[in-house]
C-alpha cells in the first residue's frame, strides 16, 4: 500500500499545561488545515505540535486481510524551556470517546474494533508504530512499546516523551514522531472503505498528565473531577431528554486550582456552565447521558492586593491562592468591569497544620481585634479572648463550649463566628453514593455570621442599622465585602449590569426574578444555592443563596442579596445577624 491511501485522520491538539497569568487559556486546536484560535492569554513557556498528513484519509480494507504500513502521520514537537513534555494519543470517530471505532464509508455503518496488536486471526482490530527521528538535537523516547504495531488506545496514552531539552525558534529541528497505520478485518465485518482517527496531545512539562475523556452513564448527568490530583465524590444526576435541570455545584477540590464551573468538553472546548446553572438536558440524555467536567484554572499568585483587574478583559478569568491558609479561588471580571471571587470564601479559624489563622490588616481587610469572642466563653464563662482570628463551630448541633452555633439570643449571639465545614458532609459520608446536592458540596464553602463577615465591625444594635457599612471584612486585603441594600451598592451595580433594575425581581418584574436567577448562577457568575445555617438548622441548600453585604439593616439584620430560581434581592433583603450565610469578595476597585 502506497501512503496516499491513508486511513487515519489525525487531530492535533495543543494543551494548555503551561503557567500562564491573566486570562483564562483555553484549549487551541492546531493541525495542518487549521488557523490558531487568537486567545487573550500572555503565556510565558511556549509549546507546540505540528504535524503532516492532517488532511481526510481512508483505505479499502479486504475482510479476512492483514494489512500494514496503510497510513502515516508525522509530528513535530518543538517547547522553549526545558521541562521536557509527554505527547499522548487516542482513537476514536465522531467525537466518541472511550471505545475504538472505525467508519465504513461505504455502507454508513461503524464497527467496533477489538483490543489488540493488528495481526492476521480472528479478531478485527487496528494497531498503531511508532518511530522517532534520531537526528534531532532532542530526540523522543517511546513509550507503552508502541515501538511495534500495537491497538490504537481508547484513552489518551503516552506514547512518547522527552524529559528535557529547548527545540524551538529558526533553526529547530523538532522532536520528531512518525505514527503509522495497520489493521486486520474478519470475516463477520464487511469489507470496504474504512475511515479511523487519532488524535494527539502534547503536555508540559513532561511530568503533566492529559486531561482524559470520560463516558456518562444512560440517564446521567456525570461530573467528572478531570484532574488526577483532584479530591472529592459526586454521583449521578438523573435527567430526562430536552428537560430542564439545575446542576450541581461542586464537590471537588483540587489544591493550587480555582474552580471556575463546568464545560461539557474534558479539554474546555466545549461550552461552559455555572456550578448551579439552569440548562436544558440534551435530547439523547437517556440513552448517551451527559458529560461534564471540572473547569481548574492554576494560581497566577497572591490574592493579597492583587492590582490586575485592570488588565484582565470582561468575561477573562484567572486563579490567586489567599495567603492566610493557601486556598485558590477562581476569579472573574464580570459585567460590572468588577474582578469577584467566583467561588465561596473557605477561610476557616485554623489551616491545614491545625494553627489558629491570625487575621490582621496585612492579610485581611481591616479586620477588628478582637474578633473570636464566641457566645459561649462570653455568657456561660465571663472570658473574653483578645486574639485576632475566628471562633469556629463544626457541628451546630453540639452543646459543648465554642462548637454550638447560637439560634436565637441576638445580644448575646453577636460574636458567634462561623461554621467550619471546609468540604465536610454536615453529617454525610462524603462518598460519591452519599452525594446530595443540599448535603455535601465542597463549594458551598464555609458559613459566617455577620459579625464575622464583617471582620468583627458588624454587630447587634442600633449603631449597625441601614445608616451603617462595614468598615473591614475577612476578605483578603485589597478586597472587600460587597455593599448591599440598593441599586448603588456592589450588589445593585452587578445586578443592573447582568440586566436587572437593582432591585427586587420576580415574576411580575422585567426581568423577571427567573431570568436574573439564571444570570447569576450562569458562567462565569456562579453564584449558588448555598442555602444557610440557623442554629441546628441547615436548610435550603440547592434551592436558595444568600450571600452577606457589608450594609447593616436594622438592628437583628444586615442586608445581603438573596435568590432562588424565581426571585432575586440584589443585595436588598435582610439577613438574621447572628445566621450563617456565605461571602464572595469583590476586588477593591
Amino acid at each position: 500500500m502506497t501512503k496516499n491511501k491513508n486511513w487515519i485522520i489525525a487531530t492535533l491538539v495543543f494543551m494548555g499545561f503551561t503557567m500562564f497569568t491573566g486570562s483564562f487559556l483555553i484549549s487551541t486546536n492546531v493541525s495542518a488545515d487549521d488557523v490558531v484560535d487568537n486567545v487573550n492569554i500572555n503565556v510565558p513557556v511556549s509549546c507546540s505540535l505540528e504535524g503532516t498528513g492532517m488532511t481526510s484519509h481512508n483505505a479499502n480494507i479486504v475482510n479476512g486481510t492483514y494489512q500494514a504500513d496503510i497510513g502515516s502521520t508525522t509530528l513535530k514537537a518543538f517547547c522553549n524551556d526545558n521541562n521536557g513534555f509527554a505527547i499522548y494519543a487516542i482513537g476514536f470517530t465522531d467525537d466518541e470517546y472511550g471505545k475504538t471505532v472505525l467508519t465504513n464509508n461505504t455502507l454508513g455503518t461503524s464497527a467496533d474494533i477489538a483490543t489488540g496488536t493488528a495481526t492476521s486471526g480472528s479478531t478485527s482490530n487496528w494497531a498503531m508504530k511508532l518511530a522517532t527521528n534520531t537526528s534531532a538535537t532532542y530526540a523522543l523516547t517511546l513509550d507503552n512499546g508502541f515501538g511495534s504495531y500495537s491497538s490504537v488506545p481508547a484513552t489518551y496514552t503516552k506514547v512518547a516523551h522527552r524529559d528535557s531539552g529547548t527545540d524551538t525558534g529558526t533553526s529547530a529541528t523538532g522532536s520528531e514522531l512518525t505514527s503509522t497505520y495497520a489493521a486486520y478485518m474478519n470475516q463477520t465485518q464487511p469489507a470496504g472503505t474504512y475511515t479511523g482517527q487519532v488524535k494527539y496531545t502534547l503536555v508540559h512539562p513532561a511530568s503533566e498528565e492529559p486531561l482524559q475523556p470520560q463516558l456518562a452513564t444512560a440517564g446521567c448527568i456525570n461530573y467528572f473531577a478531570n484532574a488526577s490530583t483532584a479530591v472529592g465524590e459526586m454521583g449521578c444526576q438523573s435527567a430526562t431528554n430536552n428537560a430542564s435541570v439545575d446542576l450541581w455545584a461542586s464537590n471537588f477540590k483540587r489544591e493550587g486550582y480555582g474552580f471556575a464551573g463546568w464545560n461539557d468538553k474534558y479539554d474546555y472546548s466545549g461550552n461552559f456552565y455555572g456550578p448551579n446553572q439552569t440548562i436544558t438536558a440534551p435530547a439523547d440524555v437517556q440513552t448517551k447521558g451527559l458529560s461534564l467536567y471540572a473547569v481548574w484554572i492554576k494560581s497566577a499568585g497572591s490574592l493579597q492586593n492583587w492590582d490586575g483587574c485592570s488588565s484582565l478583559a470582561q468575561g477573562a478569568t484567572t486563579a490567586l491562592t489567599d495567603e492566610r491558609d493557601g486556598n485558590t479561588y477562581a476569579i472573574a471580571k464580570l459585567a460590572d468591569n468588577k474582578c469577584w471571587m467566583i467561588e465561596n470564601l473557605r477561610l476557616a479559624d485554623k489551616d491545614s497544620s491545625n494553627n489558629y489563622i491570625d487575621l490582621d490588616s496585612t492579610n485581611t481587610h481591616n479586620p477588628s481585634t478582637p474578633l473570636n469572642n464566641s457566645w459561649y466563653y462570653k455568657n456561660q464563662q465571663g472570658t473574653l479572648t483578645t486574639s485576632n482570628h475566628l471562633s469556629a463551630t463544626s457541628d451546630p448541633t453540639s452543646t459543648s463550649p465554642d462548637t454550638a452555633w447560637c439560634a436565637y439570643n441576638y445580644s448575646t449571639c453577636d460574636n458567634q463566628s462561623m461554621l467550619a465545614t471546609n468540604n465536610t458532609t454536615l453529617f454525610t459520608n462524603n462518598t460519591a453514593s452519599s452525594y446530595s446536592a443540599s448535603s455535601n458540596v465542597y463549594s458551598y464553602g464555609n458559613y459566617y455570621n455577620w459579625y464575622s463577615a464583617t471582620g468583627g465591625h458588624g454587630k447587634y444594635g442600633g449603631s449597625y442599622d441601614s445608616s451603617y457599612t462595614a468598615s473591614g471584612d475577612i476578605c483578603p486585603a485589597g478586597w472587600h465585602l460587597p455593599t448591599g441594600k440598593d441599586a448603588t451598592g456592589d450588589f445593585g451595580v452587578l445586578d443592573i449590569a447582568l440586566g436587572g433594575t437593582g432591585a427586587y425581581s420576580d415574576s411580575s418584574t422585567t426581568p423577571t426574578g427567573a431570568t436574573m436567577s439564571l444570570a447569576y448562577r450562569s458562567y462565569p457568575n456562579n453564584f449558588v444555592y448555598s442555602g444557610f445555617v440557623h442554629g441546628a438548622l441547615v436548610g435550603d441548600r440547592a434551592s436558595l443563596g444568600g450571600y452577606w453585604s457589608a450594609s447593616g439593616g436594622s438592628s437583628n439584620n444586615a442586608y445581603s442579596i438573596g435568590f432562588s430560581s424565581t426571585f432575586v434581592y440584589p443585595g436588598t433583603s435582610n439577613g438574621v445577624k447572628h445566621s450563617g450565610w456565605v461571602v464572595r469578595c469583590v476586588a477593591g476597585v
